[in-house]
């Protein structure tokens, strides 16, 4: 049955959870609603802080965010948290269990937690993750936790996602080495080594300070990532790690990289959109028989591919048109 998606915003925008949860059950499952939804989403976005914490299994992310919405939370800000967990290869599901970490914030209405599954998408992120940021800004957070999977080399699409990304370590899980392989030492913003109460956190920091001082010289007045050294099962540094981000929301704000980042995490957005709903019509179009023998000229080799893919986009565009070789 259609949904009035303006009076689900408007109740989301009021704070009411079970509007926030049924706009982002819309936006995974891919409702025909869709547009509508973000239409009417639009207006409303743009005002939440977006952080993005990621890092390998076991460094505390769960228990790192659930720490981050208690010290938010004192200083009066509403709160939004996204934790992506991968879906298994085999049963296709996945284990969500962040709210079981964050059991203490559930009756807090100035907190509101979604687990999200990546669904085999890659890089960290559900393939929803972006539109259910845009419902959580929409429905007033001031500032949204997005926790992403970070298992691997890979796991690094938080940082075209977040305002700010914080990568958090732990003693004991690896070299310098290792975290460079693992591309962390290019996307964050703001580094967190967690269960500083261990053996090897000083070393941990130390090594970390050298690889951060091996990359790319800074002119005066960039960014230099801080290093915060927390307990978060005892809610140890956090406020450290607070006061860091805000320091860089206002750095950001000031150089104009703030609006920057968001301009290229629209356009991203956009050209993903642009892509899928080209990888659909080319789908359609004679039901993939034209593709087919498009490639079996290719591999004959009477077709290269870049002549291929042109026709290919021409067949498309006329089918959506009408018009020859033109884009609608």
């Amino acid at each position: 049955m259609p949904v009035d998606i303006a009076a689900l915003v408007e109740q989301a925008a009021e704070g009411r959870p079970r509007a926030v949860a049924r706009l982002i059950s819309l936006v995974e499952g891919a409702s025909p609603q869709l547009r509508e939804v973000m239409a009417a989403l639009a207006p409303r976005c743009g005002n939440a802080y977006v952080v993005g914490l990621t890092g390998s299994p076991g460094v505390g992310k769960s228990t790192s965010t659930s720490a981050l919405v208690s010290a938010y939370r004192r200083a009066g800000r509403r709160v939004g948290v996204l934790a992506v967990d991968p879906s298994s290869p085999f049963s296709g599901g996945a284990l969500l269990g962040d709210r079981v970490r964050m059991g203490e914030h559930a009756s807090d209405p100035g907190v509101y937690i979604r687990s999200m599954a990546t669904r085999g998408h890659l890089g960290g992120l559900a393939w929803a993750a972006p539109q259910a940021i845009r419902v959580l800004d929409a429905a007033g957070c001031d500032v949204v936790l997005v926790e992403t999977v970070g298992v691997g080399q890979s796991e690094v699409d938080i940082a075209g996602q977040a305002d700010t990304s914080v990568v958090l370590l732990a003693p004991g899980m690896g070299d310098g080495i290792q975290a460079a392989k693992a591309g962390i030492l290019e996307i964050g913003d703001v580094y967190v080594v967690n269960k500083a109460d261990r053996d090897g956190a000083d070393a941990t920091v130390r090594e970390l300070n050298h690889m951060l001082g091996l990359g790319e010289a800074r002119a005066p007045g960039d960014w230099r990532p801080p290093i915060v050294k927390t307990v978060a099962a005892r809610g140890e540094g956090l406020d450290e790690v607070v006061e860091a981000l805000e320091k860089h929301h206002g750095w950001m704000a000031e150089r104009g990289a703030l609006a920057e980042r968001r301009t290229r995490r629209a356009a991203r957005e956009i050209e993903t959109i642009a892509v899928t709903a080209l990888r659909e019509r080319i789908g359609e179009l004679h039901g993939g028989q034209r593709l087919d023998a498009l490639a079996a000229r290719v591999t004959a080799g009477t077709l290269d591919p870049y002549a291929a893919a042109d026709e290919l986009v021409e067949g498309v565009t006329e089918v959506h048109t009408g018009l020859p070789g033109t884009a609608g």
